[in-house]
């Protein structure tokens, strides 16, 4: 075990039933003893082990077109990109196309190439917003980012059961190369793969875990169903892998189903206790259902059973998260010493970075970002971060030009909104629409993750308490809190139920989210507006004055708010003429 590793936390996880074994007979594999960990980016089962996000999209099934007929192929009848056939080995099949495009038969768009992804093109022509047709613009945004969920949406169907037995062959494609570069060329490799080896339940697994990572680094919710059919491809062929149940764990902490991700961690635990990544989707269950003690528990064990990355960086945020921002510290950086790939480099770095932006150390944060872009220089989670670092250095016009390519790549909430407020904080021509354009878009996304089976409550919450629907916000976050009591929730809650103007219901929340010791200035800043709305003016004056020592820049619009709250609440009481009695005594 590594000597500061004895504690730690968790996340998600949601499970349906698996379906039964296709085949009796098949094989069983030992349980894999422990071996040299494959570093963050392998570990699909936590929704923040930041796997290289710059992968811009990702061959998906799509049911081929029959020669003779548009009858689409029987339930069961595909191959691992749609291929007809039983055994999935049809030599004429077509590559699988990219989601959106309009490619035919055989053809295969290159990631990048332009219409490709229509959510960049929308993305980008609402982001241009100031010009005529505003909300036309926005309409068809929407129905853009629609048409690109549901083409990806064509799920991997179940085989049909041949007679063969279930194999897991060296063929297939390892998970590890899912952490790096060439996830593109992965997903490609295990579909060829499956095609000629269709009960090879090991890259069935392996498939479904790479859908996850697609629907986690470009926001696309629709991967979702797709990796779940994998899954459950590969349990119907060995209903004991504790691969394919590892990932239905990482796929429910995906969802934010922590109750099913922390039961599909259990499942696979027991078939094998040393999988990576089923213990650190554990500890990632418990750490998002407030079950902080478990965590830490969690995560020693994770510690003792497979020390790594994936595991050290679970440990420092349970100390984060307690307020020992210097065990983090030291934990972080001792991983990122012994990270050699560029992935695990640019995943460590950037969990420095935000670290480091957390306490308010911009100079230190932008260090950490440049460390993990020279690794990767499309990692979009340090672009994000080296972005609001920018922002809060003063570098005004950087952060917006860096977060409007974050966001024509990977339109989410957290940075639709950054990107936003900076719009509104600007106020330059335009910028009040462009703005508007950016939360428009979060409820786009927030709709479509419903879609596909993503608890959103907490986002909705978040973005609809500053920047739309207060009341859709508190439903929300009730909505959220009834699940579960983390930090996040009980901030969350709290500022919902301020802007609907419940202070004293709020503030019991406001403060239960800073007793951990959390060292954070978002919630210090909610804290105070909170104390200052029920007359708590001292407590107030002295959260609102540690949010803003802590990281001055933590909001471009909260940041404001509280300096001048802070200067309503330190002003002298405004002087009243003294009384004067007749005669002037």
């Amino acid at each position: 075990m590594a000597p500061e590793m004895n504690d730690g936390e968790t996340h998600p996880g949601r499970r349906p039933a698996p379906p039964a074994a296709a085949d009796a007979a098949a094989e069983t594999e030992p349980a894999a003893a422990p071996a040299p960990q494959p570093g963050p980016g392998a570990d699909a089962g936590a929704e923040e082990s930041g796997v290289d996000a710059g992968v811009e999209a990702l061959p998906v099934p799509e049911a081929d077109a029959d020669s003779d007929a548009g009858t689409p192929p029987a339930p069961g009848a595909e191959g691992p990109d749609g291929a007809d056939g039983e055994d999935g080995a049809d030599p004429d099949a077509k590559t699988p196309s990219l989601p959106g495009s309009h490619a035919g038969p055989g053809t295969t768009p290159a990631p990048d190439a332009p219409g490709v992804d229509p959510r960049v093109s929308a993305v980008r022509r609402v982001g241009a917003a100031g010009r005529r047709w505003r909300a036309v613009q926005l309409g068809a945004c929407a129905a853009l980012l629609a048409v690109a969920m549901t083409a990806g949406a064509v799920a991997v169907g179940a085989l049909r059961d041949g007679g063969g037995r279930a194999v897991a062959t060296s063929a297939a494609v390892s998970p590890g190369l899912l952490a790096g570069g060439n996830l593109d060329a992965g997903v490609t490799s295990l579909q060829a793969h499956l095609r000629t080896q269709p009960r090879d339940f090991g890259s069935w697994a392996t498939l479904g875990l790479a859908y996850v990572e697609q629907a986690r680094t470009q926001g696309d919710p629709s991967r979702y169903p797709q990796a779940r059919k994998a899954f459950d491809t590969s349990l119907a062929l060995r209903a004991d892998d504790d691969q394919a149940l590892a990932g239905l764990a990482a796929l429910a902490a995906a969802r934010h189903d922590f109750r099913g991700a922390l039961a599909d961690a259990d499942r696979a635990l027991e078939q094998n206790p040393y999988n990576e990544r089923a213990l650190c989707s554990r500890v990632d269950a418990l750490v998002e259902l407030g079950r902080y003690d478990e965590a830490s528990e969690a995560a020693g064990t994770a510690d003792a059973r497979r020390p790594g990355i994936p595991v050290f960086t679970r440990y420092a945020y349970v100390h984060e998260l307690r307020g020992d921002v210097t065990t983090a510290r030291r934990v972080l950086t001792q991983a990122l010493d012994a990270a050699t790939g560029p992935g695990d480099i640019a995943y460590v770095a950037t969990q420095l970075g935000q670290l480091a932006w957390n306490q308010g150390d911009y100079p230190a944060a932008l260090a950490h970002y440049a460390r993990a872009l020279a690794a990767d220089d499309g990692y979009l989670p340090a672009l994000e971060g080296r972005a609001r670092a920018q922002a809060a250095s003063g570098r005004r016009e950087d952060a917006v030009k860096g977060l409007e390519a974050v966001v024509a790549r990977y339109p989410l909430p957290g940075p639709l909104v950054a990107l936003g407020e900076l719009y509104e904080a600007r106020g330059a021509a335009g910028d009040a629409a462009r703005a508007r354009d950016q939360y428009a878009l979060v409820d786009a996304w927030t709709a479509l993750a419903r879609a596909n089976g993503v608890d959103v409550d907490l986002d909705t919450a978040l973005a609809a308490a500053d920047h739309g629907d207060r009341a859709a916000a508190l439903r929300a976050a009730r909505a959220e809190w009834a699940r579960r009591h983390t930090v996040h929730t009980a901030d969350a809650l709290a500022w919902a139920l301020h802007v609907d103007g419940r202070d004293t219901e709020a503030l019991g929340y406001a403060r239960q989210a800073t007793a951990t010791g959390y060292r954070n200035a978002g919630f210090l800043y909610h804290l105070g507006m909170i104390e200052r709305a029920t007359g708590h003016t001292a407590d107030a004056r002295a959260h609102l004055t540690s949010a803003l020592e802590l990281n001055p820049g933590f909001s471009p619009l909260g940041a404001r708010t509280a300096r001048s709250a802070l200067t309503a609440l330190t002003a002298p009481p405004a002087q009243t003429a003294p009384r004067t009695t007749e005669g002037g005594r």
